[in-house]
């Protein structure tokens, strides 16, 4: 039996907790026996003393097995998941995964919906009339087996724990703790029953992680908590100090998603899903040779059948797969206006996280867990960092459904430009790879 002051005096003092109380502690706390006031106390010690990597790894799975574990074993072949920290204009699950689906690699993917400036791929879903993320247990084993590739709203009995802990850390100004983000993200992963998983871990002024050097820390832990936990695991750091892609919305976004499936996508966005699906094709032992998975990659948007893939998936989750071929059928915002370069000169940078707050404003996203999202609204960009622009060009177009917030909007998105009267060098997508060898800078 344990006594929960004495834990939290451990931990206070900067002591290695144990297994055994790791688990005493979450077990209770989900149960109910341990108040939020003494969890508080020691998420605060854990903040300030922090957590190594066997304590992280310990509490990392105390949170996986609080509640439901996902059996994917009836599905045929090696599961490979992939999870982002977070960004803007991030659209990249939904090219990836009927990309790499296209190719054989089996996708049983399960995402949650957006809050604050970060979207959620469940609400992009969603904005395709009919389309149901909503599936039981037995219809997505069986629509991974027949389809390749399924996407699910996040059960509501899986990590029971991080629920608990993320909103407690939310109110108590824990949240920017590294071992409690790793163990928050991986205890997600492992419960989400994945064979191996990709990590995409973002930095930068529209990212959780706003350096380099913290993005490649937390992304280095992970990758060894995965390992430990008997989880294949690679990271990848990669940019967010601008918008991924050229969409911040959901229908738009879906809209950006069919284009680069045409092979008409910004390069920023392609080079990215490319990267990550030639190496979950690797993992997933469809291929050996990383250079061989490329080419199947860029084979199969050539020829059609991503984008095919993509409307395969969509009708088996009952969503209208003419959406890919005719935009109109996504709900469309009844006013939009144009932002316009006032000089000229090159873009010298995009301020991610403002234009992330301005399209959540618009209602593409939600301050509070219970908004509801229009699908309609958000913000095309037409210029990233580098590109060269002329006064009066159109640099960006804000999709409303209220009137009034347009010329707010369009002012903020004006303001989230920097602009330079000399050349500025492009800047990079993929910083690092990060695998149980270690880090490699790409």
């Amino acid at each position: 039996m344990f006594f929960v002051p004495e834990i939290i005096e451990k931990k206070k003092r900067g002591l290695k907790l144990s297994k055994e109380e790791i688990d005493f502690i979450v077990n209770g706390y989900v149960e109910g026996s341990i108040p939020d006031y003494q969890i508080s106390a020691l998420l605060m010690a854990i903040y300030f003393r922090g957590m190594d990597e066997e304590e992280t790894t310990n509490l990392t799975l105390a949170m996986a097995y609080s509640g439901e574990m996902v059996d994917l074993s009836p599905i045929r072949g090696v599961k490979v998941d992939k999870h982002s920290t977070g960004g803007i204009a991030d659209t990249t699950t939904l090219v990836l995964l009927p990309l790499v689906s296209s190719v054989g690699v089996k996708v049983a993917k399960m995402s949650g919906r957006g809050l604050g400036h970060t979207g959620g791929t469940v609400d992009k879903l969603e904005s395709i009339p009919g389309f149901k993320c909503e599936l039981d247990g037995k219809d997505f084993i069986d629509t991974v087996n027949t389809v390749g590739a399924a996407i699910a709203g996040q059960s509501k009995n899986l990590v029971p724990a991080d629920k608990m802990l993320y909103a407690l850390r939310d109110v108590t100004a824990t949240v920017d703790s590294i071992p409690l983000i790793a163990s928050s993200i991986m205890s997600k992963k492992i419960a989400g029953g994945a064979d191996k998983i990709i990590l995409d871990v973002k930095f930068g002024s529209g990212a959780f992680m706003k350096n380099y050097e913290n993005a490649l820390e937390l992304g280095s832990l992970m990758v060894k908590i995965g390992e430990l936990a008997g989880r294949e695991t690679v990271a990848y750091i990669t940019d967010m100090d601008q918008p991924l892609g050229l969409a911040i919305g959901n229908s738009i976004e879906v809209i950006e998603a069919a284009e680069t499936l045409k092979g008409r996508g910004h390069e920023d966005l392609l080079s990215l899903c490319l990267e990550f699906g030639s190496e979950m094709m690797v993992l997933a032992e469809i291929e050996k040779d990383k250079s061989k998975a490329l080419e199947r990659l860029k084979a199969s948007i050539d020829s059609g059948k991503a984008l095919d893939k993509f409307k395969e998936i969509i009708s088996s989750q009952g969503g209208e797969p003419r959406v890919l071929d005719d935009y109109s059928l996504l709900p469309k915002a009844n006013f939009e206006l144009e932002v316009r370069a006032q000089a000229d000169g090159f873009i010298k940078q995009i301020d991610a996280i403002r234009l992330g707050l301005v399209s959540m404003k618009l209602g593409a996203g939600r301050q509070k867990k219970d908004d509801i999202i229009d699908p309609a609204v958000g913000i095309w960009i037409y210029k990233k960092v580098s590109d060269k622009v002329t006064k009066g060009e159109c640099i960006a177009k804000i999709l409303a459904n209220d009137k009034e917030k347009l010329t707010w909007a369009a002012d903020e998105t004006r303001a989230a430009f920097e602009f330079s009267s000399k050349p500025i060098a492009r800047r990079k997508v993929i910083w690092a790879k990060i695998t149980k060898s270690g880090v490699t800078e790409l």
